[in-house]
């Protein structure tokens, strides 16, 4: 493995923009120029003006303070977005307490590290599958990150197979509504699929009703008393997009941080026991979801600033996991760290469900991958980023190889 992307050295010190080409190619030297101003810093990087967070013990209280709530990202008043805003307002995601508290309980039934465990040879058997029809070549996003989540959750929630395959479509164009880079046309395409998605569910819903099975939305349904039609038409379409999305680019960007980092793709082939250590770091190094916003309820005060009420706090995941002050060499891939603390799945009550599903998958993925694999490079000479600030996401990760073991 020899070939590797050198990531383009950026000057923070120019007008700071999180719409940048530059910014989504690499936002670590922004999130360090942040940093240096401050933890907490007060400004309009965005459109709306709002607190930024870099650091890790600011994000930590933040995160763990539930007078810091959650809203949907579009106006409540919106009219051209009526479909849209009506999922998002019935989406645990965006759901504040007592609400949150009930359909998480109910939901997170289908996502303990117990039931995540059950899909492990169903994963592995996957990875291999999906290995053994591509020769040579692939793309790891498309061709093997992408059909493995995507057949997972497609399980969990009780979408037929064949079906799956439309995930990918109706994921892309719905995450670009909640992203802070959308545009009104991002928003007209995502009402839109929103409307088709809301007809696709409810024909499966009356499937279910009709001819229930061992999935969450036949176990929903049983909970109809607790969970309104509407809530259980957001929580299928949170899952199918969250549910996947972000395992697509935990998988991609953890083999893309290898790629680069020879000596610890070197490590890792070496010793395939620091698997579960290695996605930890991965988690931390490359993080998913690299923004969550939230508003405050009241006047609260962290590390001696006064977040007002009605004020919208920004924490800079993708920042908050490289803070010098939590991590040491923050900036330094090293799958033996330990004591990791990333805040890659978040923390407190809104914690990410599916964290033990996403770790069990890229962990059996990424060591399918290297067992079977011995020669592998990458096949392009630059590669695209996805022109999104919440997310770390590449567009493609085609790779290369001579010989694949059999499994």
């Amino acid at each position: 493995m020899t070939k590797h992307i050198t990531q383009k050295r950026v000057d923070a010190k120019q007008p700071f923009s999180l719409t940048s080409a530059a910014f989504f190619e690499n936002p670590y030297p922004f999130y360090d120029h942040l940093r240096s101003i401050g933890p907490l810093y007060k400004g309009s990087l965005l459109k709306n003006r709002g607190w930024y967070v870099t650091g890790y013990e600011e994000a930590l209280a933040i995160l763990k303070d539930t007078r810091f709530q959650n809203r949907i990202p579009l106006p409540q008043t919106t009219k051209k977005y009526e479909f849209l805003k009506n999922i998002q307002n019935n989406m645990m995601v965006y759901k504040n307490q007592p609400d949150h508290k009930r359909l998480r309980f109910l939901v997170s039934k289908a996502f303990t590290p117990k039931m995540a465990e059950k899909y492990r040879p169903c994963i592995v058997e996957t990875a291999n599958d999906l290995l053994n029809g591509v020769q040579n070549k692939m793309d790891v996003v498309s061709d093997f990150a992408f059909p493995l989540a995507s057949l997972v959750i497609a399980k969990i929630l009780g979408v037929p197979a064949e079906d799956r395959y439309l995930f990918r479509e109706w994921s892309i164009i719905l995450l670009q509504t909640i992203d802070f880079t959308r545009s009104r046309k991002e928003l007209h395409k995502g009402n839109d699929k929103i409307i088709k998605l809301i007809d696709y569910f409810r024909v499966l819903i009356k499937k279910r009703k009709q001819n229930p099975r061992n999935d969450l939305i036949s176990m929903l349904i049983k909970e109809e008393d607790k969970v309104s039609e509407e809530e259980l038409l957001s929580t299928c379409i949170l899952l199918l997009i969250a549910g996947h999305e972000t395992t697509v680019n935990l998988i991609s960007n953890s083999i893309f941080a290898l790629i680069n980092h020879p000596d610890q793709f070197r490590k890792l082939k070496e010793n395939p026991s620091l698997t579960e250590r290695a996605v930890e770091e991965f988690l931390r190094f490359e993080s998913p979801t690299q923004m969550i916003a939230r508003y405050a309820s009241e006047d609260i005060e962290i590390n001696k600033n006064i977040i007002e009420k009605g004020e919208q706090v920004y924490i800079l995941l993708g920042a908050v996991n490289r803070d010098p002050q939590k991590f040491i060499a923050p900036n330094r891939l090293d799958i033996t760290r330990k004591s990791n603390y990333h805040l890659a799945f978040g923390h407190g009550v809104h914690f990410c469900l599916g964290a033990s599903l996403a770790r069990m998958e890229a962990q059996m993925a990424i060591h399918t991958l290297m067992h079977r694999i011995t020669d592998l490079q990458l096949d392009a000479a630059e590669l695209q980023w996805r022109n999104l600030m919440g997310f770390r996401s590449l567009e493609k990760l085609p790779i290369t190889f001579q010989n694949m073991e059999s499994c």
